[in-house]
């Protein structure tokens, strides 16, 4: 693994915990959104450990009963881990910042269809996103979380 690949590591870990102490020492009045994007809470299985991983993400859109999360990772030529862990396992417990508690869904990666209908409301949303596409040749999954029997 190179310096910059560990450096995202590192990075991505620390803006995690960041985030999730801001919630927990604000009692979740602060850190619900991010760059005008509201904030969940991800919880997969990890594929290796079979222990809860937790990670926050933005949902840049979102349906009346699904989420739409992006495996983004900043642009890295890597997957994120949580998306490796629901591929492996794709039962996840998603609970919105500020909502109604914890939601079990289950995560599937968009198909190309849909990804090319929800990828321009995502850049939208936040430019971020299709800049950090244009920064690795990976193409970035666009992860849908719905309910059970969707």
């Amino acid at each position: 693994m190179s310096f910059a690949q560990k450096r995202m590591d590192v990075m991505v870990k620390i803006a995690n915990a960041g985030h999730k102490g801001l919630i927990a020492v604000s009692g979740g009045r602060l850190g619900k959104s991010a760059a005008n994007m509201p904030v969940v809470k991800l919880t997969t299985i990890g594929r290796r450990s079979g222990k809860p991983r937790t990670v926050m993400l933005t949902t840049p859109v979102k349906g009346d009963d699904r989420y739409i999360v992006v495996a983004s990772k900043g642009g890295d030529d890597r997957h994120p881990d949580w998306y490796h862990n629901l591929v492996a396992n794709p039962e996840v417990t998603l609970e919105p910042i500020g909502g109604d508690g914890p939601l079990t869904l289950i995560a599937r990666t968009a198909s190309a269809e849909e990804k090319a209908e929800l990828w321009p409301k995502i850049a939208v949303s936040e430019k971020g996103y299709a800049a950090y596409q244009k920064r690795t040749d990976r193409d970035i999954p666009v992860v849908i979380c719905e309910p059970p029997g969707s």
